[in-house]
């Protein structure tokens, strides 16, 4: 792998090329990105040039799509005809059930659905570090599990790995209906809570650093979440409704008595979230 190609070069893209580079990578990084962004992607090293998809696409070994879904989504088939055989497209889109479907029209290069589960509030080239994805996993899926056996594929895994990432296997459907679950659902949580606590008199100025942690997420931008949305709408209305489910039977247990059992079962699985991977 010589040619990286990172079209949205943000918080993950830049991310990407700043962890490669610190785990040895001696070829060459080309951001797609506005002109604003590969000036600040340059500035902090997170690649060597700017160009055009035009002009990036046809010497890529690795194409990396980084930008929100519906940009990953109406790049994929701009690659038609650009990209070069045997070249690999991989993501990092949120949600995986549409993009691979987009993805698995491409001809000549291969596709990889990828998810690295990382990131921050804050978005930008800006907020992009070399360790971003180090202890965290990478989900993979695969149209077919032997489209990992192709070489650029398994030079891809080794890179993952190398900068400290976890790539774990799954089908585009298992993907979405997991994310929906333990990264959607805790979004929504987050900006319900946030949102049914507006304008209640009292509650900001007498709030502790539970309700400060609860509603970190909700301060997520609207446009990313749109795309995320709209494109795992099925999973997420049903992750909530299994939370709805709990809620209601927590709520009946306080009714009743006092709710240990949810409190130790719950601490046990906030433990296990805790623990080195």
């Amino acid at each position: 792998m010589e040619t990286v190609v990172i079209a949205g070069v943000g918080l993950i893209g830049g991310s990407f090329g700043l962890a490669l580079k610190s785990a040895g990578f001696r070829g060459r990084i080309v951001g797609v990105s506005s002109p604003r962004t590969i000036e600040k992607a340059l500035y902090r090293g997170a690649i060597d040039e700017g160009a055009t998809l035009e002009d990036a696409a046809p010497r890529a070994d690795l194409i990396y799509l980084a930008g929100p879904i519906h940009a990953i989504l109406e790049t994929i088939p701009a690659l038609d005809g650009l990209a070069r055989p045997g070249a690999l497209v991989t993501d990092a889109g949120s949600t995986k059930r549409r993009i691979c479907e987009e993805g698995s029209k491409l001809r000549g290069a291969l596709f990889l659905g990828g998810h690295p589960m990382a990131g921050k509030e804050k978005r930008g080239v800006e907020e992009a570090e070399a360790e971003l994805f180090r202890g965290r996993p990478w989900l993979l899926t695969p149209s077919r599990r032997e489209d990992l056996e192709t070489p650029a594929a398994r030079e891809f895994v080794q890179w993952l790995e190398r900068i400290g990432a976890e790539p774990r296997v799954m089908t585009p459907e298992e993907h979405d209906r997991t994310v929906a679950l333990g990264s959607h659902l805790p979004q929504m949580l987050s900006t319900a809570l946030a949102a049914s606590l507006d304008g209640v008199p009292g509650v900001a100025e007498a709030a502790g650093p539970g309700l400060v942690d609860m509603t970190r997420l909700a301060l997520s931008g609207w446009d990313i979440w749109r795309d995320i949305l709209e494109t795992n709408r099925d999973e997420i209305a049903a992750a909530i409704g299994l939370y709805e489910e709990r809620l209601l039977a927590l709520k009946a247990r306080l009714e009743q008595g006092l709710p240990e059992e949810e409190f130790l079962r719950g601490a046990e699985f906030a433990r296990k979230l805790r623990q080195p991977r």
